[in-house]
């Protein structure tokens, strides 16, 4: 059985701590945008591939069985979101993963998932 909670504070420090922890709404915001652009599998799997080594868009579609035009629209999403960059040579650009930030988020999910 859980103990109901009154609006008197039983633990201040531990209020006090929690509330200190709390990111204003606006930074808020911008996380939740955030996990909402890697909350799609198919971007997932694009940074996954990307992992390997940097890749064009032809490649991309090729590793990931899909066409040319959707792996398009997924990668602006993903640049938009600074999760990807990507490089121009000659008439191809290739993508690849923004940072080191970006790939040390994907690891540790999928390990995490797995415990």
């Amino acid at each position: 059985m859980v103990a109901e909670c009154s609006t008197r504070v039983i633990h201040p420090e531990a209020v006090r701590a929690g509330k200190a922890k709390i990111p204003p709404d606006q930074d808020l915001e911008a996380m939740g945008s955030f996990f909402k652009v890697l909350g799609n599998p198919t971007r997932l799997r694009i940074l996954h591939a990307l992992l390997g080594a940097e890749l064009c868009v032809c490649d991309l579609g090729e590793t990931l069985d899909m066409s040319v035009s959707a792996v398009s629209h997924q990668l602006s999403v993903l640049k938009r979101a600074r999760v990807v960059r990507h490089r121009r040579e000659g008439k191809v650009v290739y993508y690849s993963l923004s940072d080191e930030h970006v790939r040390g988020l994907l690891g540790p999910v999928r390990t995490h998932l797995k415990e």
